[in-house]
């Protein structure tokens, strides 16, 4: 992988840490609001990544285990029906055979949670049904608060990522002088 490639992988999780953090914000302003243009209470909203580039997990561990190198010594081979458990956790690295470095990650879609709202007891709301239950989105603000924790972790250490390299491209630049 080239230096450029790094920093475009890097700079694609930011950009996907920066929806997942705008995502989360959006969860915890609606957290309490019980009626959308859609009709009934807003639903808590995930957001999707994938690896971009294509290519299963189980395919590059596979090419990995085959031609990588590891400690001076290769690998031994390793049956792709033994893998069977990896694949169905549905990852995807975005290495293949005749692409070998990962083009990062993207934002696949943003999901909808399709639990079932709180109901709380509250007759003098105006969306109270006819028994005084008022549905409530389904958004636990400590669940919130940990998903953008993690997105802002994330999003640091990339940006921590781009800082690196850039200091390792001016340091070859130096070497070049």
């Amino acid at each position: 992988m080239n230096l450029f490639g790094v920093m475009d992988v890097s700079a694609s999780a930011l950009q996907a840490e920066r929806v997942r953090a705008e995502v989360v914000a959006s969860n915890m302003a609606n957290a309490e609001t019980t009626r959308t243009s859609e009709g009934g209470p807003y639903q808590r909203h995930h957001v999707v990544f994938e690896a971009e580039g294509g290519g299963s997990f189980q395919d590059s561990l596979v090419n990995e285990m085959n031609g990588g190198v590891s400690f001076g010594h290769r690998l031994k081979s390793m049956p792709a029906s033994g893998l069977r458990a990896v694949s169905n956790i549905g990852l995807s690295t975005g290495l293949t055979a005749a692409n070998p470095t990962p083009d990062g990650v993207a934002v696949t879609s943003v999901i909808s949670d399709s639990s079932a709202p709180l109901q709380r007891y509250d007759p003098q709301h105006p969306d109270a049904g006819p028994d005084g239950f008022v549905a409530y989105p389904d958004i636990n603000p400590l669940t919130e608060m940990v998903d953008l924790m993690g997105a802002t972790r994330s999003y640091g250490m990339n940006a921590s990522a781009i800082t690196a390299e850039k200091g390792m491209f001016t340091a070859s630049l130096d070497l070049l002088k």
